[in-house]
This record gives structure tokens, C-alpha cells and sequence, in this order.
């Protein structure tokens, strides 16, 4: 199976988009920070919760979860912090 787009992990991660989890209020300390990444590549990396497993039992038409993909959940406000660093296309 050849799909459109493939992950290069050997991109690496160059700066942060939008504001870091502290100022955000949403790191509880080292244990877990959300946060949005741009690579070098230009893909973008999400650190959050993994609720792969709570969603896929629900998914609406349309949405497919190939097997090496996940659903990370960050919060609002980290996504709209990143909105002013993300090209409009």
C-alpha cells in the first residue's frame, strides 16, 4: 500500500509553535506537556494524550486510523497559541 505522505523520523525538531506549556498553564511539571513542534522538514509534531483507544470505537464516516497512527488530544489553547506561527496555506 503507497500512501501520500509518510513521517521522516530523521527530520528533526527545529522550534516550538506558538507558546511553551508553562505559559500556557498546561504542564503539571515534567510529567506531560503539550506542546506543537515545527521539524525541519516543515511537518509538525503534537506531544499530548494518546485516546486512540477512547475514539476508535466512534470514529465519524470518513475518519480512519491506519494502525501505526494515533489520535493525541492537546488543549485548545495550546493549537490556537500555535495559530499565529502556521502559514495560512
Amino acid at each position: 500500500m503507497t500512501r501520500g505522505w509518510e513521517a521522516d523520523p530523521s527530520s528533526p525538531l527545529v522550534r516550538r509553535l506558538g507558546k511553551s506549556p508553562a505559559e500556557l498553564g498546561t504542564t503539571g511539571g515534567e510529567q506531560g506537556c503539550p506542546d506543537i513542534w515545527e521539524l525541519e522538514n516543515g511537518d509538525i509534531a503534537v506531544v499530548g494524550r494518546d485516546l486512540t483507544d477512547s475514539y476508535l470505537p466512534s470514529l465519524p464516516p470518513g475518519l480512519v486510523v491506519a494502525p501505526d497512527e494515533r489520535i493525541v488530544v492537546i488543549p485548545r489553547r495550546t493549537a490556537a497559541a500555535a495559530k499565529e506561527d502556521l502559514p495560512d496555506a
